[in-house]
C-alpha cells in the first residue's frame, strides 16, 4: 500500500523526524557498549532503559519527539544482528557467517520504521493512524483480509512512501485446488523462461528499455553542483526512474511466478549459479533478469499454494537427455543446437525439458 501524497507538509516532517531517530539509536547503543567495553550485545532491556534515561538529557530530548514504539523495534532489530554475529563467530549459529551489523548512512535516501499494534490503527474510512503522527491518507492495493500485527512505514530513494502490512492467516487459506500439469522451466536471456510444453516468456529487459533515459538524467545529475537544490531535484528523478524499472520488474515476476504455479501442480527449475553468472561479461543482462528474485518467489508460493517445487542440481544433463525416452546423447558442440534421438528416433533441440518431472524428483 501506498501512502498518499495529499497529505500536510507537517505529515513529511512527522516521517522525516521518526525515520532520522530510527536510524539514530543502533549509534547510540554502539556508544554504550563502548562505554562499558561489552564484547557481546547488551540485552535488549538495558539497551530500552537507556535510551529512556537518555530522553532525560538536554542533549537528546529529541528522542521524546516521536512514539517509542519504532524506537523499540529497531533496538530488537539490532539486538537481533548482534547475537547472530556473535554465535556466527563462537560457532553456535549453523550456515554462512555472519558479519556485524552495518549502521544505516545519514545519505542514505531509504528509511523505514516500524510500528506494532500499540502505535497504528486503520480506520473505517481507509486512513491509517500512527501514533504521534496521526492520520494518514492511504491508497490502498488490496484489502486486509485479517487484522495486521504491525506495519512498517518505508520511504524509498524516490521520496514515496509506502506501508507494509503483516497479518496472519491459517496454512490453508491459499491452498489452490490440484493441478493435473506439471512443467519444467528453463530460465535464458533471449527468451526469459521457456517451459516443456514449448511455451516462449518474452523477456522484457526492463533496464534496457529505459537505459537512454536514465543516462541522459545521470548525466543532467552530475552537472549539478553538489549540495544544491538543484542536485537534490536531479536525483530524485533519476531514483524515480530506478524506482519505475523495479517496479515493473517486480509486478512481472510476481505476475509470471503466480501464473506458472496456477497452471501446474509442480514446476521444476534447474539451479542457477546467479552470484557467478552475475560477475561475467552479462553482468547487466543477468541483474536485470533477476533470476533469483524469481526462484525464490516460485518457491515461497509453491509452499503457499500448496505446489511442489523442484530445483534440480546445475549438471543435471538436461539437454542430453531425450525427454521421451530418458536416452543420453553426450556431450554437445556448442554449435549444435538440434539432434535425433537414436533410440525412439525423436527429433530434439538442445533445451529440451522433460515432459514428466518423474524422472527428476529422485535428482532433486
Amino acid at each position: 500500500m501506498q501512502a498518499g501524497a495529499g497529505g500536510s507538509f507537517l505529515d513529511a516532517v512527522e516521517a522525516a523526524r521518526f525515520h532520522g531517530v530510527a536510524k539514530a539509536l543502533p549509534l547510540l547503543e554502539r556508544d554504550q557498549m563502548s562505554m562499558h567495553h561489552e564484547t557481546t550485545c547488551l540485552p535488549f532491556r538495558y539497551s530500552s532503559d537507556g535510551v529512556t534515561a537518555a530522553k532525560r538529557t538536554v542533549e537528546r530530548e529529541w528522542l521524546g519527539q516521536v512514539s517509542p514504539v519504532p524506537l523499540q523495534q529497531s533496538l530488537r532489530d539490532l539486538d537481533v544482528a548482534y547475537r547472530n554475529f556473535f554465535e556466527s563467530v563462537s560457532g553456535r549459529r549453523k550456515g554462512p557467517k555472519m558479519g556485524l551489523p552495518v549502521f544505516k548512512s545519514r545519505h542514505d535516501h531509504r528509511q523505514s520504521a516500524r510500528f506494532n499494534t500499540n502505535a497504528l490503527k486503520v480506520r473505517d474510512n481507509g486512513t491509517l493512524y500512527l501514533a504521534k503522527i496521526g492520520e494518514i491518507e492511504v491508497r490502498w492495493s488490496r484489502e486486509l483480509p485479517a487484522p495486521p500485527s504491525s506495519v512498517t512505514v518505508v520511504k524509498d530513494a524516490a521520496g514515496r512512501y509506502f506501508a507494509s502490512f503483516v497479518i496472519e492467516l491459517d496454512d490453508d487459506a491459499h491452498t489452490l485446488p490440484q493441478a493435473d500439469a506439471e512443467a519444467g522451466i528453463d530460465l535464458g536471456l533471449t527468451h526469459y523462461a521457456v517451459t516443456s510444453d514449448g511455451e516462449k516468456i518474452a523477456n522484457p529487459k526492463w533496464l534496457r528499455r529505459r537505459e537512454r533515459k536514465l543516462k541522459k538524467l545521470q548525466r543532467a545529475l552530475s552537472r549539478k553542483k553538489k549540495g544544491s537544490a538543484n542536485r537534490a531535484k536531479a536525483r530524485i528523478k533519476v531514483a524515480g526512474q530506478h524506482g519505475r524499472v523495479a517496479d515493473a520488474r517486480r509486478d512481472f515476476l510476481h505476475q509470471t511466478s503466480t501464473t506458472l504455479l496456477r497452471e501446474n501442480q509442480a514446476v521444476v527449475v534447474e539451479g542457477l549459479a546467479v552470484l557467478g553468472l552475475a560477475r561475467g561479461m552479462l553482468a547487466k543482462s543477468v541483474n536485470d533478469a533477476s533470476w533469483g528474485a524469481f526462484l525464490r518467489l516460485l518457491e515461497g508460493k509453491a509452499a503457499r499454494y500448496g505446489r511442489d517445487f523442484i530445483q534440480i542440481d546445475r549438471w543435471y544433463p538436461s539437454s542430453q537427455l531425450c525427454p521421451c525416452c530418458g536416452w543420453k546423447v553426450g556431450k554437445l558442440a556448442l554449435d549444435v543446437r538440434e539432434w535425433d534421438c537414436q533410440s525412439c528416433g525423436e527429433h530434439h533441440a538442445v533445451t529440451s525439458l522433460p515432459r514428466s518431472t518423474s524422472s527428476l524428483r529422485a535428482s532433486a
